[in-house]
């Protein structure tokens, strides 16, 4: 694996108006959509298809095949819709490219419809991202008074409106179900499954639902082939990615790479851990993916090996933590968002995750009582594949992981807190050899 960089929809994000349409037309912005246009809507799915793309959401779904279980047109209406709701702990791609570069998802926006048949699209953002919500509503409008957007775009007869909508704020409304209901005004929660949004989704019509980073990849795909995106990443891990790192690394933030590179090879790119640290556990795909350790470092970042290791490659947020982290104390953390974030429809997650964030808070604050470490495992046993939908199978991955490698600070909380056995001033964040000169 190359240690070299695929700076694709990063290219540009240091140029002083990188947001802007006329720094996007100045880097091959549009010219995918040109060449889109004059093909068969049949084509650009088959393209999507050869080039291996795969949902860069966290499940890894191939996205043509998405786009291909969209039923044959029957003279209604067809929806694509962007998950734009970035909610989970530690992902943090997807705001930052919107900031940077918001044109790249609107042309693949363009793009995708016009390969699906569908004439209004939209943007599912997070409400609480204001900043980014006036982005896109002014990348929408620079690319209307274009002519990308509208009424017969680009003199091919295609028509195509794009709704930015932001939502209220609930981490479950990530799931492309929930998503749905609360674009169509009704509480967000998942809905049962079949029918697939495919056949049914927004108002009960064909729905394609993907992933910003899924649908902004499309134009450079378009522009330079299926061969060459193929040819970065791995056999079935194709292309290029945003891996965000964060945490105690000397340099966080966005490095854009082939699938396949390995942590080590990042934290090379990133500077090491902070403070010449020693790597203890770190997040392949977001606080919902089982922890590695430093025995992990050499798994190359594909959805099939990290997969074989036991947790899975998610949004490629790579949260890094250091030998003064109480892992326990982490964990309670993201348990607590889990407990707070459950939609409350199903019973093993609205129940499980009261009780895991009891249990994980007793076992943080040194309380800890005689069968806990036996009661959390059975506790993620009863939710794990019995939850509604993904997210009680998310909040059982950081405990159950824990657990498996870091059992003794679990049963040390029985006894000890956290902050004796992990005080905070010897943590890299505070203590003065960690702070820059």
């Amino acid at each position: 694996m190359s240690t070299r960089l695929t700076p694709v929809l990063s290219k540009f994000w240091d140029d002083p108006q990188s947001w802007t349409l006329a720094t996007y037309e100045a880097n091959e912005g549009y010219q995918g959509l040109r060449a889109a246009l004059g093909k068969d809507p049949a084509a650009l799915v088959d393209m999507a298809k050869g080039s291996g793309l795969r949902g860069r959401g966290g499940a890894g779904f191939p996205t043509g095949m998405k786009w291909g279980f969209l039923p044959p047109p029957d003279g209604g209406p067809r929806y694509l819709v962007v998950n734009a709701d970035e909610s989970e702990p530690g992902t943090c791609k997807d705001i930052p490219l919107l900031m940077a570069a918001p044109q790249f998802l609107i042309e693949g926006m363009i793009i995708t419809s016009y390969a699906i048949g569908c004439h209004h699209a939209f943007i599912y953002l997070r409400g609480e991202t204001v900043h980014v919500y006036r982005r896109l509503l002014r990348a929408v409008e620079e690319a209307r008074a274009a002519g990308y957007l509208g009424q017969n775009i680009l003199g091919s007869g295609f028509d195509l409106e794009i709704t930015v909508h932001a939502g209220a704020g609930a981490y479950i409304c990530g799931e492309e179900t929930a998503l749905l209901d609360s674009l169509e005004g009704r509480r967000g929660q998942p809905r049962l499954k079949p029918p697939f949004p495919a056949v049914a989704g927004l108002y009960a019509r064909p729905t394609v639902v993907n992933n910003v980073e899924s649908i902004a990849s499309i134009p450079p795909i378009l522009l330079h082939g299926a061969d060459w995106f193929a040819d970065m990443g791995t056999e079935k891990s194709t292309g290029f990615g945003l891996f965000s790192l964060s945490g105690h690394v000397t340099r966080p933030g966005q490095y854009e790479a082939p699938l396949g590179i390995t942590l080590r090879e990042l934290l090379d790119m990133a500077g090491g851990m902070r403070g010449g640290r020693k790597l203890k556990f770190w997040t392949p795909g977001g606080s919902s993916t089982p922890i590695f350790t430093d025995a992990h470092l050499d798994v190359p970042l594909d959805f099939e090996s990290v997969a074989a290791e036991g947790s899975m490659l998610g949004t490629r947020a790579l949260q890094i933590f250091d030998e003064t982290t109480s892992v326990v104390r982490a964990v309670s953390r993201w348990t607590d968002f889990y407990a707070h974030e459950s939609c409350g429809k199903c019973t093993p997650c609205r129940e499980g995750t009261y009780w895991l964030k009891q249990v994980m808070n007793r076992l943080e604050q040194g309380m800890g009582q005689p069968g806990d470490i036996e009661k959390l495992l059975d506790i993620c046993d009863n939710i794990l594949g019995r939850a509604f939908c993904a997210l009680g199978d998310g909040a059982t991955s950081p405990i159950t992981s824990a657990i498996q490698y870091f059992r003794e600070e679990f049963e040390q909380g029985m006894h000890t807190p956290w902050h004796e056995l992990f005080p905070p001033e010897r943590s890299t964040l505070f203590a003065k050899e960690s702070q820059p000169a």
